[in-house]
């Protein structure tokens, strides 16, 4: 598994070119205040990691599939 430490909008973009594909879509649910970024449909994770700044990475055999991001509207 890759380890992230925090995900600054750089390497955030850096992220979203690396796992790029047709299948790339965001969700927002405003009543929950959650951001989806994924990278594969249909979302399959194995693993996922907990960010300190309220930032989940999730994963499918080490590889990123996607990010959901807590509290999205006041970052």
């Amino acid at each position: 598994m890759a380890l992230i430490n925090s995900l600054p909008i750089p390497q955030l973009l850096n992220m979203f070119r690396e796992n790029r594909t047709d299948e790339m879509w965001l969700d927002f649910d405003a009543a929950a205040d959650v951001l989806y970024i994924n990278f594969k449909r249909p979302i399959v994770a194995d693993d996922s990691e907990m960010m300190e700044d309220d930032t989940i990475v999730r994963y499918h055999e080490g590889q990123v599939v996607g990010i959901t991001i807590l509290n999205a509207s006041t970052r």
